[in-house]
């Protein structure tokens, strides 16, 4: 199926209520996947023409009959943080009392604290196969394979796509990775690479291009919304999107919303004499909590996946409930400081309220 009208996507975007809230269920109960099933190889399709979305899950306790109904909902938001020294390592010995976190300039109080290794995670691996990826495709497979191989544990699973003028379903959730590494080497240049503009992700063209906003939607919004715990999306991209039907804004939005961590492994051609999006890369990162990672060769490719692998897997959660109880959909600004000096905290800026 080729990405169909996506227009009610935006519509459910809007409308949809998924806040980056912790939900009280297990992946075993957790809500069935919008859209996309996982056929391999098949392109993806855009989120169905008329809105799915669901309210989140709530815990909810009635009142005997006779009496005014009381509604008791959980709604503490969790932020998962890496610190790093000013040498670049990673900072492990903290404790709740080094942190502070805010919600739009309120401090808030740490409900929960731990220093998370083995929590589940879910995440994306997402593939640029436009023309534009051809001198590295191969380096590509090799680093994304290895890493599969080298971060995923017990309980965690992983989704492949691959996107160019299609988004490509290769692999549904799975927690076999050798099933993730044969969908990572179905992965192949779609596009010739004679055929695609020099947008640089800024402007978008009608009929085909790299959907690289498409891909970042599709895989937050109908894929990794309903998962629970830790969430992320690994891209290995140049951040030329030049076809997708969603806007920059758009696919910001959707990883925000689903709570998805979005890391971006930007690939720049040796041959090239600009980068093609570093600016779209920096803003889709920063604003969902990732980092983008500068690659120009095969060497570079393998550092990128160890730093984001490292740090995957060295995190810390801090939970709170928020002060303001208002379910009005708003985004609320999120910041996390820490206690020790010279420490970089790479943690999501915001959440989405919930909407009632």
């Amino acid at each position: 199926m080729r990405l169909t009208s996506i227009a009610a996507g935006i519509i459910t975007l809007a409308l949809g209520a998924y806040p980056a809230l912790t939900t009280i269920q297990s992946r075993a109960a957790a809500a069935p996947r919008n859209g996309l099933q996982g056929t391999p190889r098949g392109p993806m399709s855009s989120p169905s023409s008329s809105p799915t979305s669901e309210a989140p899950p709530s815990i909810q306790q009635d009142a005997p009959v006779s009496q005014q109904p009381l509604s008791v909902q959980t709604t503490i938001v969790n932020v998962f943080a890496t610190v790093r020294d000013r040498h670049n390592g990673i900072v492990g010995d903290l404790t709740k009392d080094d942190f502070k976190i805010y919600e739009d300039g309120v401090e808030q109080k740490l409900a929960y604290f731990t220093k998370e290794v083995d929590m589940p995670l879910s995440f994306g691996l997402l593939m640029d196969t436009s023309g534009s990826m051809h001198f590295i495709l191969d380096a590509e497979q090799d680093a994304a394979s290895t890493f599969v191989h080298e971060v995923m544990r017990k309980k965690d699973e992983a989704i492949v796509l691959s996107f160019d003028t299609d988004v490509n379903l290769l692999a549904d959730f799975t927690e076999d990775p050798q099933v993730l590494r044969r969908a990572i080497r179905r992965a192949q240049i779609n596009v010739d690479a004679s055929g695609i503009g020099g947008t640089g992700g800024t402007t978008r063209q009608t009929g085909g291009g790299t959907n690289l906003f498409d891909a970042i939607y599709l895989a937050a919004h109908d894929e990794l919304a309903t998962e629970a715990g830790r969430k992320a999306i690994i891209i290995m991209t140049d951040a030329e999107d030049t076809g997708s039907k969603m806007s920059e804004a758009d696919a910001i939005e959707a990883a925000q919303r689903g709570d998805a961590v979005v890391h971006i492994v930007l690939i720049s051609d040796p041959r090239a004499t600009e980068g093609y999006g570093p600016g779209v890369a920096a803003k889709i990162a920063q604003e969902t909590g990732g980092r983008v990672i500068n690659v120009r060769n095969e060497k570079d490719l393998e550092k990128a996946f160890d730093i984001i692998s490292e740090e995957l897997r060295s995190q810390y959660v801090l939970g709170y409930y928020p002060a303001n109880v208002k379910r009005d959909g708003t985004f609320r600004k999120i910041k996390v400081e820490a206690s020790r000096p010279d420490v970089k905290i790479l943690a999501r800026k915001g959440y989405y309220a919930p909407f009632q």
